[in-house]
């Protein structure tokens, strides 16, 4: 299948980028920017992505060029434009002032391939601190705004190559005689480029000749053959969480190998109010063959007194390879593991410049100990395509529109230490919440559920605060509502929830669960904020 590749430079947006190329019905893979594959045939075009250093830091990183230059049309975007530019002879320095928001396009030279059907004056998105001052022998500026004169250029054909290169005519054929090149300082990946998408098509359908076949269906087709292949008749091991992206998992690796599949489900006590019988029933529609384990005594045992989010997270991830590990034990003849980790979840674990943003407990170490190989069949996708491949399979629909819930359940979302009478709090408040989304209809007559991303409660019960209930004065814990929207989690906004309903449910939840007296609603969006507050 034809793929666009994206050298990753360390940019916060670089899954942007991939979501954006999905969107446009072509697959794409982020590797590392040391890691281009040589010898593969599919690739139609790369795209160089932003990053976090200067091209003159002494740890920022660097590819040879000559590698890409004439086998691939390349897009060079903020640090992959200054590093093309830098490299090639062109001058990258300091901005006079760190040039970081919106900016409009004042020149434009609309008969360039890269801005077909762009307005004049259209709006980008800029995020830097160096800029270009001048662009190499042979390129063109085809883009400036009033601040930044190279803010697009292009390049129609690469210079003779310096000696001991790679010679092109011994790699694979490439779609485009003459595989420019092209960079611009701003970011078409994000929402506030308003023609970004309409760029990104450009080079990646009309440029590299894209032939748009990434699809929920072809993902399926191609999926299950793998999975038969590389499974075989091996049985296959499962962790269910009840969410959307392991349930995915398992009804496409069923599809493969049938009842060679078994999927353990663990109740770590911090699941929503009725979740672990209301998720096994689910399953038993989906055919699914489940073992139900409440493990929840040693969940709360072990984490109790713990404050800190991070040992949070290591504890239950510890505690699940424990019970799950147990459980596993008794099917003495699996030989995989499989899991329902996707893409964000890789991405916030570690990112390339090595810093962790948070653990995921679904995310390594788990083959390791429990000795079997791992199966991943979501791990390229984004939530949206995963909810697209689970329509796709026949999954029903409160399955796949379920808001993602984080894997270490409420315990992120309780403020302090963990006990069961605090997770019995946040459940009622949660499920008071969830339920009155669920059956609030929009005056377009879609249910306010659907159109947020990703909802729950949050517990400060390191925070009291005080209130009066009839004649008596109550110091108990505020909860804060949280709601977003979003397309992949890996940005998101605050969701304006309707005045009606924000006061209807802090009126319920005030009323209904003992041990709050104040509700709060969570104005952040992400970034700076993530979505979870631990």
């Amino acid at each position: 299948m034809q793929k666009i590749i994206i050298l990753d430079f360390g940019s916060q947006t670089t899954q942007l980028i991939a979501r954006r190329v999905r969107e446009l019905d072509t697959f794409c893979e982020i590797l590392p920017y040391n890691k281009f594959p040589q010898d593969d045939p599919d690739v139609i075009g790369v795209i160089l992505s932003g990053s976090p250093f200067s091209v003159y830091d002494p740890e920022a990183f660097k590819i040879d060029l000559s590698m890409l230059r004439g086998r691939y049309p390349i897009l060079g975007i903020c640090y992959g434009a200054q590093f093309i530019s830098h490299t090639l002879g062109g001058r990258v320095e300091p901005a006079p002032s760190r040039e970081y928001g919106r900016q409009h396009l004042t020149t434009i030279d609309l008969g360039n391939p890269l801005f077909e059907g762009f307005e004049m004056g259209s709006q980008v998105w800029m995020s830097h601190g160096d800029t270009i001052t001048a662009i190499p022998e042979g390129f063109q500026c085809i883009a400036s705004t009033a601040s930044v004169k190279y803010a697009a250029y292009y390049c129609p054909q690469p210079s003779a190559r310096p000696s001991g290169t790679l010679d092109p005519s011994a790699l694979s054929p490439q779609p485009s005689a003459l595989c420019p090149i092209w960079g611009v300082q701003f970011h078409p990946e994000v929402f506030h480029s308003t023609q970004g998408s309409l760029l990104l098509k450009n080079f990646v359908v009309n440029i590299c000749g894209s032939r748009q076949e990434w699809s929920a269906a072809s993902f399926v087709d191609t999926t299950v053959a793998e999975l038969k292949q590389q499974l075989g008749n091996d049985r296959v091991i499962l962790g269910l969480s009840g969410g959307v992206d392991s349930s995915v998992a398992a009804v496409l690796i069923s599809r493969a190998i049938g009842n060679r599949l078994t999927c353990i489900f663990v109740d770590h006590g911090m699941l929503r109010k009725n979740e672990f019988s209301q998720v096994m029933e689910d399953y038993k529609v989906l055919g699914l063959n489940v073992i139900g384990v409440d493990a929840s005594e040693k969940f709360f045992a072990d984490l109790a007194g713990v404050t800190e989010p991070e040992q949070k997270r290591k504890i239950i991830g510890r505690d699940f390879v424990e019970v799950f590990n147990a459980e596993a034990k008794k099917i003495t003849d699996a030989r995989w593991l499989a899991q329902g980790t996707i893409y964000p979840d890789r991405i916030e674990s570690l990112n390339i410049t090595g810093k962790v943003i948070k653990s995921h407990h679904n995310v390594g170490g788990l083959p390791k100990e429990m000795n079997l190989q791992l199966c991943e069949p979501l791990k390229w996708l984004f939530k949206d395509e995963v909810r697209r491949v689970g329509r796709q399979l026949g999954m029903p629909d409160h399955l796949i529109n379920r808001h993602p819930f984080p894997g270490p359940g409420l315990a992120v979302r309780i403020l302090g230490d963990i006990t069961p009478e605090r997770v019995r709090i946040l459940q009622d408040a949660d499920d008071i919440y969830i339920r009155a989304m669920r059956e609030y209809v929009c005056e377009d007559g879609e249910k306010l559920y659907d159109k947020v991303w990703q909802a729950g409660a949050i517990l400060l019960a390191t925070v009291r605060s005080v209130g009066v209930m009839g004649d008596e004065r109550t110091y108990e814990h505020p909860v804060a509502l949280r709601a977003v929207t979003s397309t992949d989690a890996m940005t998101a906004d605050w969701a304006h929830l309707p005045y009606d309903f924000m006061a209807r449910v802090s009126t319920d939840i005030i009323n209904h669960v003992r041990g709050v007296n104040r509700v709060c609603y969570d104005i952040s969006s992400k970034p700076p904020a993530t979505i979870e507050w631990e």
